[in-house]
């Protein structure tokens, strides 16, 4: 039987979109490419992605959605490769798959309400994401995607919980909650609620989930009762990307961002200190408009200051009729030297990350047939035998290779209740010995001697 082909760029919430396009589309033989346009090379991969679908597939319909066909629908309409332009919010709608119109893109900033496409299922049986909220109120100097995806709208409580009650009865262990601006969740409902409060609903209503993740937020956004559920409850993975964007003032200033480095730098240590095992992931531009060589050293020293093990790395990248593309540029080749000097400074500190995560006790959900997945903070582990795909694995990491962690199942850790998953250290009352893999053993003995 046919089915829909849904190649997905960008970011998350289009891979939950995704899902939701492919149970309207059914047993429809189509090719859709579900576009990104955050940066240039974004676009150009879109382009790409649908060459290379027609020149594997000459006969197929290609539809083309997502945010870069949403901001300019005409020039994806004119390539000969495609069939349809579908608009970001007509692509949620049976209508719009089934419509005759070759361009059925409408005035995004006209949409005002997000309604609840919560897909039942996803293709991946370990991890579903969930759209919460959609579009962006503010105007960040850099940015197009406002222009994609319009402005911000919230989806209800209630169509959540039901919706993620779904995924679980189908088999997913864990949830990303997802949108553009994540912590702009609510003040368009009822009674404004926060992103704190849906949290709050969504742990108390669905027990049986059990491990709830959040994509990026905005770290000034994070509202009181939030904070205390990311450090308190342990549903909710020790995980955080911040959209941090630079590590200097002026930078961040003429990129119209709503929080100084201090600022940055406080909400990490306020969070390390409540929750030590928390791991911090960030979005960083390097060579924005005006930067200097100081700016961009400020920026490279955020990574310590803030931790950053997870880090997203992009040279600027020009956005027609973006106030930054305005300003003066600096030169394409002092970008790609700086997002490089950032990328190694980011290395060194993940590399020194896993390796202390070394003899560390993890929570792994497996995803892959065989052997691996990610634990809590999102370290991706490779266990030593095969193990079930959607089953949860405690394992005692015993080595880090190859931008992972090395876990061996330890089954005999449940001898050990008081071990907090994360920790290097088993309870005061058991000796190390008892779930400490051997060679971990001889190494830390050496080093006592």
């Amino acid at each position: 039987m046919p089915e829909p082909e849904i190649i997905t760029l960008g970011c998350r919430l289009n891979i939950a979109e995704s899902e939701t396009i492919r149970q309207l589309l059914g047993d429809d033989d189509v090719i859709v490419v579900n576009s990104c346009a955050v940066t240039n090379a974004a676009v150009k991969q879109t382009r790409a992605a649908i060459r290379q679908a027609h020149r594997r597939r000459p006969g197929a319909r290609i539809a083309v959605t997502g945010c870069a066909a949403q901001i300019d629908p005409a020039s994806f309409a004119a390539m000969p490769e495609v069939t349809r332009v579908i608009g970001n919010a007509e692509k949620l709608t049976y209508s719009a798959w089934k419509a005759a119109a070759p361009v059925v893109v409408g005035d995004i900033m006209r949409v005002r309400e997000t309604a609840p496409h919560l897909a039942a299922r996803f293709a991946d049986q370990t991890r579903a994401f969930v759209e919460v909220q959609n579009g962006c109120d503010h105007r960040c100097t850099f940015c197009a995607i406002p222009f994609g995806r319009g402005n911000s709208r919230s989806v209800p409580a209630g169509a959540v919980i039901d919706g993620i009650a779904a995924l679980v009865d189908a088999g997913h262990r864990e949830v990303v909650l997802t949108g553009v601006d994540l912590t702009s969740y609510g003040p368009d409902l009822p009674g404004a609620p926060s992103l704190g409060q849906l949290v709050e609903r969504i742990l108390r209503h669905v027990p049986r989930l059990d491990r709830l993740r959040l994509s990026s937020l905005d770290s000034i956004e994070i509202d009181d009762r939030l904070f205390a559920l990311m450090t308190q409850e342990r549903r909710i993975m020790p995980h955080l990307h911040l959209s941090l964007q630079a590590g200097d003032d002026m930078i961040l200033k003429r990129m119209k961002r709503r929080h100084s480095r201090a600022q940055s730098v406080a909400i990490v240590e306020r969070l390390k200190a409540a929750r030590p095992d928390i791991a911090i992931g960030a979005d960083l531009i390097a060579g924005f408009p005006t930067e200097t060589e100081a700016m961009a050293a400020n920026s490279r020293a955020l990574i310590d200051d803030c931790d950053i093990v997870h880090a997203h790395i992009f040279p600027y990248s020009e956005r027609a009729g973006t106030p930054a593309a305005r300003m003066p540029q600096v030169a394409p080749e002092v970008r790609k030297a700086r997002a490089a000097a950032l990328r190694a400074a980011a290395g060194e500190r993940r590399a020194r990350w896993l390796a202390g995560l070394v003899g560390s006790a993890q929570e792994v959900l497996v995803e892959r047939p065989g052997n691996r997945g990610h634990a809590g903070n999102f370290a991706e582990v490779r266990l030593d035998g095969a193990c079930a795909v959607g089953t949860i694995q405690r394992v005692v990491i015993v080595g880090a290779a190859d931008d992972m962690l090395l876990g061996r199942r330890a089954c005999e850790m449940s001898r050990h209740p008081g071990l907090v998953p994360g920790s290097n250290s088993p309870p005061a009352s058991s000796p190390v010995e008892a779930w400490m893999p051997e060679h971990v053993r001889h190494d830390d003995e050496m080093e006592t001697e």
